[in-house]
């Protein structure tokens, strides 16, 4: 049962965090997403297999230390944002925000509202931890994660083409940061959680 309700919300917060991404484009002068019918927070616009379902689901099953996915990347065009400096970093930061705040939010009702069963208590903590595994994890620097169009923004324009253009064979690096060095990243979630929950 938990693990369905693991696959659950993965499935919401990445819809969340890809929600951002569009509503942030959006709100900075771009349409593309809202015309594509992305700007919406319903889960059947954004699945997609392997990264919302297929990959959790082995995750779970061989019982790996934590879970991640993602769903379709919501499609903006960056020549149409308002803010030509920033715009793109602005765009990609949302997606990892939306989960912070959710995070935050869950893990706050859990540090001063005490009235929580034992399970309901697990369940809340369990979006608390997922949602700041798909913050972390998105704020690699690993093109196509959010972390490199961040990253890139404050590079020389030289370096931003060759470093972006890493994104066709990107998803390569990714599965292997997440299989040699996917737990790296745990302390620091686990730290981010102790504060926020105060545990």
């Amino acid at each position: 049962m938990i693990e369905v309700f693991q696959i659950v919300i993965l499935i919401l917060s990445a819809v969340a965090h890809e929600y951002m991404h569009g509503w942030m484009a959006y709100r900075l002068g771009d349409n593309t997403a809202k015309n594509a019918g992305r700007l919406t927070l319903n889960p059947l616009a954004h699945l997609e297999w392997f990264g919302s379902l297929f990959l959790p689901l082995v995750m779970i099953i061989s019982g790996m230390p934590f879970v991640f996915g993602w769903a379709k990347p919501v499609p903006y065009n960056p020549f149409n944002l308002r803010d030509k400096k920033y715009g793109e970093a602005k765009v990609a930061l949302a997606g990892p925000l939306a989960n912070l705040i959710i995070a935050v939010f869950f893990g706050l009702c859990l540090r001063f509202l005490p009235f929580f069963s034992i399970n309901f208590y697990g369940l809340l903590g369990v979006i608390v931890y997922i949602n700041l595994v798909l913050m972390i994890f998105n704020l690699v620097p690993i093109p196509p994660l959010d972390g490199s169009k961040i990253l890139a923004t404050f590079l020389p324009a030289h370096l931003r083409e060759r470093y972006l253009g890493s994104e066709r064979i990107g998803f390569i690096f990714v599965i292997l940061f997440v299989m040699l060095a996917g737990s790296l990243i745990m302390p620091l979630v686990n730290f981010l959680f102790k504060v926020i929950v105060g545990v």
